[in-house]
């Protein structure tokens, strides 16, 4: 049995974090479906901004969008769409076979839009008409202004991957606005059955983050530098295991029963960020050591080949949450403020995209 196999009896599903449309036209991602390999596909604004600005594959389709007159951002979500559709008509056997739970395909609102929730939400909804998949995710970041924008989008029946979420407080208000979302619709008559939402935990990031200051800490030299190396490239494993141990007691609840007995899924962790950027680490550590029940897991694509050749499957997420509060207590005695790396995670996670998006838009810009 494959690795990927054993991840789906683990209860957590791989979805492929990445889309190009060779990959469509060639057969890799038919065939990686096929072969069990992946049960869905996260896009973001990085991914499409490499896929259009390093290849030739979309310059066939530029020319009669720029003959229609539109304008750069217009053309890209043209050209994201069509990929989208594509993408998601390979994974309709699959969403229909496992009746909802997986087969999905992502594609994001525009970043310029993160602290804009009216825009947002209009967005949301004229991708998800425009693309018209009952397997579509629409893709909104948790920040403050894109709370709101999922609760409507939810109540209005779309299914949403809450994206760029960093800390544990966060994610607290990205459950309760999938809760209201649902509730709302309830309370409304329309039916909960076939409503899906991921929370996208972004996982890597924080031990980068983390280790730097650790680093500075260990520089310096002092009484806290053994215990500063012993907090090496532990952070971001304690940050999902709390998440997990969130997810387990907000979804167990009454609140959440009375849902779910009309037809409501749970929003299922999604561990995003998965790719070791530390080579002193396992190239599958962030999948390894994440491991759990109602978990999907997006991958690069080396990421993917990395588990596929060498990863091992055991329950991880429920081991030692004793230590993984401990790690969070031991930063906290070193002056490192989980708060304060978090939001700066946020904003920098938005600033990437952001500009990611500014260089795409260039390059349609110069390929006209």
């Amino acid at each position: 049995m494959n690795t990927t196999l054993q991840l789906l009896e683990a209860g957590q599903s791989i979805w492929y974090d990445n889309i190009q449309r060779s990959l469509l036209r060639n057969g890799t991602l038919a065939g990686m479906i096929a072969r069990g390999e992946i049960r869905g596909v996260t896009s973001n604004p990085t991914i499409f901004m490499n896929a259009i600005t390093k290849s030739q594959d979309y310059d066939s389709s530029l020319l009669p969008l720029i003959e229609r007159g539109l304008g750069n951002e217009e053309i890209f979500f043209e050209l994201a769409i069509e990929d989208i559709q594509n993408a998601a008509d390979l994974f309709m056997p699959l969403y229909q076979e496992s009746h909802g739970g997986d087969g999905y395909v992502s594609l994001e609102v525009s970043p310029y839009l993160a602290h804009d929730y009216a825009g947002t939400l209009a967005q949301a909804k004229d991708l998800w008409q425009r693309v018209a998949r009952p397997n579509l995710m629409i893709k909104i970041p948790a920040t403050k202004a894109g709370l709101p924008a999922i609760t409507e989008a939810l109540a209005a029946g779309i299914n949403v991957n809450v994206t760029l979420i960093f800390a544990l407080e966060r994610y607290h208000e990205v459950m309760e606005a999938y809760l209201q979302g649902l509730e709302r619709r309830a309370e409304a008559g329309a039916p909960l059955h076939g409503i899906a939402s991921v929370a996208s935990f972004f996982v890597s990031r924080v031990d980068t983050n983390v280790d730097a200051r650790l680093q500075k800490i260990i520089a310096a030299g002092g009484a806290e530098v053994a215990q500063a190396q012993a907090l090496l490239g532990k952070a971001a494993i304690a940050n999902a295991k709390l998440a997990y141990d969130a997810f387990q007691q907000v979804f167990s609840a009454e609140r959440f029963q009375t849902l779910a007995a009309q037809g409501a899924q749970v929003q299922r962790p999604l561990w995003a960020s998965t790719s070791t950027k530390n080579p002193a680490y396992r190239d599958v550590i962030y999948v390894e050591e994440l491991i759990g029940p109602h978990t999907v897991n997006t991958m690069p694509p080396q990421t993917v080949v990395a588990f596929l050749d060498h990863g091992q499957v055991r329950q991880s997420l429920k081991e030692d949450l004793d230590g993984a509060r401990q790690v969070f207590a031991d930063l906290e005695a070193l002056g490192i403020s989980i708060a304060e790396v978090t939001q700066q995670l946020e904003d920098e996670g938005v600033a990437s995209f952001s500009d990611a998006f500014t260089v795409l838009l260039k390059a349609i810009e110069e390929r006209r």
